[in-house]
Order: structure tokens, then sequence, then C-alpha cells
């Protein structure tokens, strides 16, 4: 038995149906309906696959009784059962985790069988599929988190150039059906415009969408993401935006971080307590900064996005965009073991990183901006003024810069500091 889970648009769907094909058995997408029409539904799915018109005429009434049925009925050969949106399928009726956990103890395992569930709900197939007290704990041989795709797909889905590139997965990330529908546009602009910005866009109402199917509390949840959003990140600020007692706000926070929508970070070098909660889905925190904060605007129709706030905005995700997706491009950085953002009282810096062996550490500050030679040297001075805070006994000290573009580079590098913009990244990634 193999679980397979994501978020939504993911891509769960394509990839069990590259699976099925060519393998013989049922592959059913379970509709968020009553178990009732559930069990018909499979049971059609299931009478096509044995050829048997006994099964189609059947009534059935429960979850027992269909896979009794299908399980004394396979044939002898590998057989397949690949259930889609099984979560679906939990929250009608949980009886069928303990129904599955009866049959594949005393017949399932013992069979030719193959069977795979997948889920989009990821609270609800964390906690009931997953955790050590579902019934199907200890019965799987393998689970499977779908994630999203790296940054150099991109290329495989978009036609735009590569800065717009950048700024679309800045935006909305690596899911695949999100990357298909910014296919249909040769710019960023138009595509953000058009999508997100307009009542009938793809992404006007996406993440509410999602938030309202995996909480109940749906109203507490997009409280704290808009308080977040709004540049709450400690505990103590997010309760007291949303209205509820501090020590209330860790369940929820835990669950967000438990479903990917939220991320806890603490400075690296630094203390657990002085950790901060930003939000990590990339479309989430575009849509919480723009669209949710906009949508009177949106509805009437007059919303423009101003290139200035834009920019703003882009500028933080260049940080988080370079420690994820481009960091591994620049030439040393394979000997470093940690990096991550670092920040002490009133001083930050973007990322350091660091070898704990060789005593040797990088200081690097991300840029989204056109960037003059003497920008480029006034960045690199603040940083090296800031690094001084960073208590660390070091060996080596390397400075550097990323930015949309500088100016002059080999000037800058043959001064000894690391030196990189879009240009030298295109380069490398496909």
């Amino acid at each position: 038995m193999i679980v397979l889970y994501g978020r939504r648009r993911i891509g769960k769907t394509r990839l069990l149906l590259e699976f099925i094909r060519g393998r013989e058995g049922v592959f059913y997408i379970a509709a968020d309906s009553t178990p009732k029409q559930q069990i018909e539904e499979l049971k059609e799915k299931m009478a096509e696959y044995l050829r048997d018109p006994l099964l189609a005429q059947l009534e059935i009434t429960d979850w027992n009784q269909l896979f009794e049925y299908f399980v004394k009925n396979i044939p002898e050969k590998r057989t397949y059962l690949v259930i889609d949106e099984f979560s679906y399928m939990i929250r009608s009726d949980k009886t069928i985790l303990s129904t599955l956990q009866r049959l594949w103890d005393l017949k399932f395992s013992n069979t030719n069988i193959f069977i795979v569930l997948s889920g989009s709900l990821l609270g609800l197939m964390s906690e009931k599929v997953l955790s050590q007290s579902s019934p199907l704990y200890g019965r799987r041989s393998r689970d499977i988190l779908l994630d999203k795709l790296p940054f150099s797909f991109t290329a495989d889905f978009s036609g735009m150039n590569f800065e717009d590139r950048v700024k679309l997965y800045m935006t909305i990330g690596g899911v695949p059906e999100y990357l298909l529908k910014a296919s249909e546009y040769e710019t960023f602009t138009d595509f953000i415009e058009l999508e997100f910005f307009r009542k009938d866009g793809y992404f006007y109402r996406e993440p509410y969408f999602i938030i309202s199917q995996e909480f109940k509390e749906l109203k507490t949840y997009f409280s704290i993401l808009n308080a977040i959003a709004y540049g709450s990140t400690r505990p103590g600020e997010i309760a007291n935006s949303v209205g509820i007692d501090a020590k209330k706000i860790y369940p929820y926070l835990d669950n967000l971080i438990r479903l990917g929508f939220v991320e806890r970070t603490v400075p690296i070098m630094g203390s657990g307590k002085a950790g901060i909660y930003t939000i990590k889905d990339h479309l989430f925190d575009f849509w919480f900064n723009f669209v949710h904060r906009h949508r009177e605007r949106i509805e009437r129709g007059s919303f423009i996005l101003r290139n200035d706030e834009l920019s703003g905005y882009l500028g933080k995700r260049f940080e988080i965009f370079v420690k994820d997706d481009l960091f591994k491009y620049i030439p040393v950085s394979k000997r470093f073991d940690h990096v991550g953002r670092w920040w002490h009282r009133d001083k930050e810096i973007d990322l350091v990183a660091l070898n704990e062996r060789s005593r040797e550490i990088l200081f690097i500050e991300c840029k989204w901006k056109d960037m003059s030679p003497w920008d480029a040297k006034r960045e690199l001075g603040k940083l090296e003024e800031k690094s001084e805070h960073v208590l660390w006994d070091s060996n080596r000290k390397d400075f550097g810069l990323i930015a949309k573009s500088i100016d002059k580079k080999e000037d800058l590098r043959g001064s000894g500091y690391r030196v990189m913009d879009l240009s030298d990244f295109r380069s490398q990634i496909r």
C-alpha cells in the first residue's frame, strides 16, 4: 500500500494516470459526496474491471461489502486499486479506514493487490492516514509527499523571458497547474492583471477555496494569515491582531506550518526564542498582500498594482528565492553546510552561509534592483559593517551581492567579492 499526498493542483492525478497506464486495475477519483454515491461510483469501476454484470446490479450499502466482493473476485495476477481524492471518502465516512485496516490484515496483504491512496486535504491525510493513531498505520509500504517543481522547470511551461519567470515563481511557486495557467501569457504583468486582479481571474478566490477545504474555523485561520501578511511575525503580535488569547494561537500556527502554508524561521546561529512566523506558500503570500488587501477595489474594477509596490514585495521574496533556488548555482555554494538569514536587534543580513569544519563564512545581500557600481559598492560596504556584529569564530570571511542586474561586475569580482545577477544564473539554468 502506497499513500500519495500533496496540496491541490500539485499534479497527483496526472502522476497516478501515468502510473496506471499499461497496468490492469481500477482507477477511481472520489467526489466530495455521500458514502452511498461514492460506493456506487467505485462499484461501477470495479464491475467494469472485473467484467462482472452481477456486481453492477448488486445493491451494496457499505465499504466492507464492496471491498470483500472485490478481493474475492480479482484475478491471481497483479491488480491495482488506485483511489484518488481518498480524503473525500474519509471525510464522508471515517469507517472506511478501519474497514481497509481489517481487510488488509486478513485478506489484501495475502493477495497480489497493489493499493494506492491519494489525497489533497493535507490535514486530513496527515491525521487520519499517516499518523500513529491511524488504523492504517504500519500497513503502508511507502508514503510520498508530492511537492512543488524546482524553478528550472518553469522553462517547460512558460515562454516568458528569464526575469519574468523569476517573478512568476516568486508569486505562484512550482505548482504545475498554476504554471500551466501562466503559460497562456507572454508577460508576467498580463498574467497577474488578468488572473489575480479581476473577479473572474483563476487566482482571485483560489486561496480562500483551499483554506475552506482544510479548516472548519475558516475566519480564524484567514485572520492569522492576514495578520502575518500585514507584518505581525511573533505569536503575541499575531494573537493581538486576530483578537485571541496569546496561549491559544500556537495550535493554529502549528496546523498552518504542518500544511506548508506558514513557516517558523530562526536566525542562523541564533536562539530559537527569536523565531518569527512568515507565510511560506508563494501564492498565499502574494494573494494576502495584494488580492485580499485590495479586494474592494478589485471588485469595483479600479485596482492597479503600482510598480513600486510590486518591486518592494518582490525584493522581500527575492531573498527567499536566492536561498531556496539560486544559492546552489553560486560557484562556492558546495563549501557550505548551512545557509540562512541572520538578524539581531536592528541588524539584518539576508543570507549567511557557514562551514563548521573549515570555519568559513559567507555574507550575502540580495537586492531586486538594477545596480550601478556605486550602488553595489555601497551595499557591500554596509554588509561588511553589519558582519562585525555576527559573533562567530571564523578563519575566512567572504562577502557577496546578488541582484537583478549589476553593472561592471568584473571589477567587483576582481576585488574579491562574490557578485552575481540574473544573467549569471540564466546561463546555468535551462
